[in-house]
């Protein structure tokens, strides 16, 4: 797993809290989409898919998991009713990319936190792991897509 050091921007977020299982969350996804679509969000260059996780899946029970589904907008944008304004801080983040079905994005993220970060020398800070899906599943391949997972460091 290739780990990179970046110092990511500020991301506002236009988001629909999901509450249940991390693996569940596309349904969610879908209902963004339906909103974010009709709103306009996609014209910006900067659109992305994006989603925030909450909880620890090792201590949280599935049905009280909390994730935010999203699509980053640019401040000029106008929030669409039925979404809510999310902001991530900027800061020094890990980012690791996954390549392949979003099925492994569990194991990428066990990896990422239980082997590269303890052996790394750096420990995670406040803040949020997201996730930024930088190609479309509609029409890529599953081996094909391409996930950066951004963990805050201290």
């Amino acid at each position: 797993m290739e780990i990179q050091i970046k110092e990511m921007p500020e991301l506002r977020l236009a988001s629909l809290r999901h509450v249940g299982p991390y693996n569940r969350i596309s349904e969610t996804f879908a209902k963004v989409g339906a909103i974010a679509g009709p709103a306009g969000l996609y014209q910006y260059p900067e659109a992305a898919m994006v989603a925030v996780y909450h909880d620890d899946p090792e201590t949280t029970p599935p049905d009280a998991l909390r994730s935010d589904a999203a699509v980053s907008v640019p401040k000029q944008a106008e929030m669409p009713k039925g979404l809510t304004e999310v902001r991530l801080p900027a800061g020094r983040y890990a980012c690791a990319t996954h390549i392949g079905p979003y099925t492994g994005l569990g194991d990428a993220w066990a990896r990422f936190m239980g082997e590269w970060l303890p052996a790394s020398g750096n420990r995670a800070g406040q803040g949020l792991g997201y996730e930024i899906y930088r190609n479309n599943p509609t029409n890529t391949a599953p081996g094909a897509l391409r996930t950066e997972l951004y963990l805050p460091l201290a």
